[in-house]
């Protein structure tokens, strides 16, 4: 065998010995290759979402001022009665007052009476007495609300007493009858735009979840 042969195998055996050396170091994970990056902490992905504590109660802020006295005492009755929300109270309020006006124009007290407190329901009464005196009748349908709007909040920390003061922009349609049955007021083809001012009460934490009509205004 000739020395170009002997040399030529020489060679193959120490690049087969190379490659075999090369591939058993890049099938291992020592040396001087990264580790694979940590995930970040729970905590740090959820950075941008945490609530932070103190922050403003939008359920009250949606409906009043943030500064102002009224959000104070809505907070106050929150703090009294956990179970309290000023959306749903004003959903409520909404259909209270539908109830409320109805029965009184139609002079159906009956229904409304365990909603209205004292003063208020003798009020009621005195008006349907005189309104049937003059031999008068109503006939009224209740279209929509237009809008709705608390305008004062009060809470007395002593008896957890509330109070919350809502103005109501109503729209109804209404006769006046007299005891022959002619029209002397209103229309009824006619919707007209009424305005109540009507402030509503309840014991914050009482057993009985209903809030009472205690004074209206227009």
């Amino acid at each position: 065998m000739s020395s170009a042969v002997i040399q030529l195998v020489v060679l193959a055996g120490i690049a087969i010995f190379l490659i075999l050396r090369l591939r058993s170091v890049l099938g291992t994970r020592d040396g001087f290759e990264k580790p694979p990056a940590e995930a970040p902490a729970r905590s740090e992905q959820r950075r941008d979402f945490q609530v932070i504590e103190g922050g403003p109660d939008t359920d009250i802020t949606d409906y009043v001022s943030e500064s102002s006295d009224a959000a104070r005492a809505l907070a106050q009755m929150k703090q009294a009665d956990p179970s309290f929300n000023v959306g749903e109270f004003l959903r409520g309020a909404r259909g209270a007052y539908e109830m409320i006006l109805m029965g009184y124009e139609n002079g159906e007290l009956d229904e409304i009476e365990p909603y209205l407190a004292e003063d208020v329901r003798d009020t009621f009464v005195d008006a349907l007495a005189a309104r049937e005196d003059e031999g008068l009748k109503v006939e009224a349908t209740f279209v929509g609300l237009r809008d709705i709007n608390i305008t004062n909040a009060g809470f007395n920390a002593d008896t957890a007493e509330a109070e919350i003061t809502v103005r109501f922009t109503g729209e109804l349609t209404s006769v006046v009858k007299d005891s022959e049955g002619r029209v002397i007021e209103g229309n009824a083809n006619e919707i007209k735009r009424q305005r109540d001012v009507w402030t509503f009460a309840r014991r914050m934490g009482a057993d009985d979840p209903n809030w009472l009509l205690v004074a209206t205004g227009g």
